[in-house]
């Protein structure tokens, strides 16, 4: 069965962006940028693959990605409609009226039902499904989340979104690998403790 993964940039106190939304706080390291291009190269919008050397790089580990409204929304505020071309796109939202791009499908209701629906899909050779973020959608299909991947950067957000943005529902989490990198962030693959 497919898994769905959260895979998301995370300040040391926990937070995915800024109060309104700002992303661009991250330091970043040549080594931890060169690492997560090699290994998820998907995870690069299309629009920039071309820019880094990624165009027409296969996808590795994921063939679909799914998102909230406010991590769409920087997309759309640069006119970018379709921000990762080769994935299958689903942005849940409740405020979206729709989205104009056809490679994109607008999901305004039970983020459950469709992460269940797209694990249960078979096979050979499918993809993970990225749950690229926010905090909110994280937290609504946290009982589904099959592996946490978090990007952790060696900076204080003192405020913002929190990885997960929910009502009090703790679920533990066994850590299983991290790599460290010369800035001091680090890469850490989490899974559900059983």
């Amino acid at each position: 069965m497919r898994k769905l993964v959260y895979y998301v940039a995370v300040s040391i106190d926990g937070f995915i962006a800024g109060p309104d939304g700002e992303f661009d706080f991250y330091p970043e390291a040549p080594d931890m940028v060169d690492h997560l291009r090699a290994e998820f190269p998907e995870t690069q919008p299309t629009h920039i693959r071309p820019h880094i050397g990624l165009e027409g790089a296969p996808n590795k580990r994921f063939d679909t990605v799914i998102m909230g409204r406010g991590t769409y929304q920087p997309a759309l505020d640069a006119n970018v409609t379709s921000p990762y071309a080769h994935l299958r796109q689903y942005v849940v939202s409740r405020t979206l009226p729709e989205i104009a791009d056809p490679a994109v499908e607008l999901v305004p209701d039970d983020p459950i039902g469709l992460v269940r629906r797209l694990k249960a899909e078979a096979g050979d050779g499918d993809g993970d499904i990225w749950l690229c973020g926010g905090g909110v959608l994280a937290a609504q299909v946290l009982p589904e989340i099959d592996e946490l991947l978090l990007k952790q950067y060696p900076v204080v957000a003192g405020g913002g979104l929190p990885v997960f943005a929910g009502r009090f529902r703790p679920r533990p989490f066994t850590r299983v690998e991290t790599r460290t990198f010369s800035h001091g962030g680090s890469l850490s693959t989490y899974r559900p403790a059983t």
